[in-house]
């Protein structure tokens, strides 16, 4: 995992760069390094890169931010991770897709997930 900022992303590229925080798993803080988006399951833009480990994930509707026109859908990763949110639109032949967390509390914002990664997904309304 690196965490770090990105000016380049774009979902039809092959590649972006990521401008690391020093110390972080394969950062040297500072230097921007080529990430290819063949090799993740998923690009997460985040509230704050400190992240909040003591956040769980609550299964439950009561808390959920609920969409007006959009798909929610339920993501099943090949690696187990479960991810819900809201997106304008799934198609598996895509290369990827974009999704908004249902969490309103979550440090997610948006979550561009990689549809090579993609166990399952469920949709419903």
């Amino acid at each position: 995992m690196i965490k770090g900022v990105t000016h380049d992303f774009g979902t039809q590229k092959k590649v972006f760069h990521v401008i690391s925080i020093e110390g972080e798993v394969g950062g040297e803080g500072g230097k921007a390094a080529p990430i290819f988006l063949s090799d993740l399951k998923a690009v997460f833009f985040v509230k704050s890169l400190e992240g909040r480990k003591d956040y769980r994930v609550n299964l439950e509707f009561e808390d959920k931010v609920e969409p007006a026109g959009l798909m929610k859908i339920k993501i099943t990763f090949f690696d187990g991770e479960i991810l819900e949110g809201t997106t304008h639109g799934y198609t598996p032949e895509r290369e990827g897709f974009f999704i908004v967390p249902l969490e309103k509390d979550s440090n997610n914002l948006r979550v561009f997930v990689l549809s090579k990664s993609v166990k399952k997904v469920e949709t419903w309304k």
